[in-house]
């Protein structure tokens, strides 16, 4: 954890500097980054609709870039379990209000810390980037996955049996070809209001994979 002095927090009142701002880089967010020369901490916030891939992209580079990886699912599942929350994860609308301020602060400590944390999961909110300080964002790389009705229309039952690849889910008998279609197209829809960048898996789902990868591997993911 970075510890600052009694003289620094003295320092950093009188000139009504907040912590982060105090170590922050200042570059522009649209700069490219290469992460092998890098000395700057990278947060990487993986969402998207059911069944995109969210886990098996942020598994991949857990493996390749040796991050740290949080799950919010799982956090999700521990404080149900734990009975530290009445909501159930039926909730979802509701776990999002819960679940995102645990989360946000636990990523602006990474970026204070001067960490890399790779964080995955459905519960962010479409205006998340309105949660944060703008010092802390040019730390955070968003991706957004959803796949087109054309892609579930072709590919739904391989989706489905890829859908423990990574983790064991329980079997869904409501899961439909038209759910499906509804939960990708919220996503698309509410994060475009919002003008972030959704990743659309259209119709080789490794390559669009692979692409994200590749893309951090040249330092040119401007998400």
């Amino acid at each position: 954890m970075l510890r600052r002095s009694k003289k620094d927090q003295l320092i950093f009142s009188l000139h009504g500097i907040k912590p982060v701002e105090a170590f922050c880089i200042k570059r522009d967010p649209c700069d490219k980054i290469d992460l092998r020369k890098r000395k700057e901490n990278m947060i990487i916030l993986i969402t998207g609709a059911s069944h995109t891939g969210k886990t098996l992209l942020a598994q991949r580079m857990l493996e390749k870039y040796k991050y740290p990886y949080l799950s919010i699912d799982h956090l999700k599942m521990g404080l149900i379990r734990s009975k530290n929350t009445d909501l159930t994860v039926f909730d979802d609308d509701a776990l999002t209000d819960y679940l995102w301020p645990i989360v946000r602060e636990m990523i602006k400590t990474a970026i204070e810390n001067r960490q890399d944390l790779i964080v995955e999961g459905c519960y962010i909110p479409f205006d998340w980037r309105e949660d944060l300080d703008e010092s802390y964002l040019p730390f955070i790389r968003f991706v957004c996955l959803a796949m087109t009705d054309e892609y579930i229309d072709l590919h739904f039952d391989e989706i489905i049996s890829h859908e423990s690849d990574i983790e064991k889910r329980l079997e869904d008998d409501d899961l439909n070809v038209q759910w499906l279609k509804e939960e990708n197209r919220k996503y698309i829809d509410g994060f475009e209001k919002t003008k972030e960048r959704v990743v659309l898996i259209e119709s080789d789902y490794l390559k669009t994979m692979d692409t994200l990868i590749e893309n951090f591997d040249d330092g040119s993911l401007l998400l």
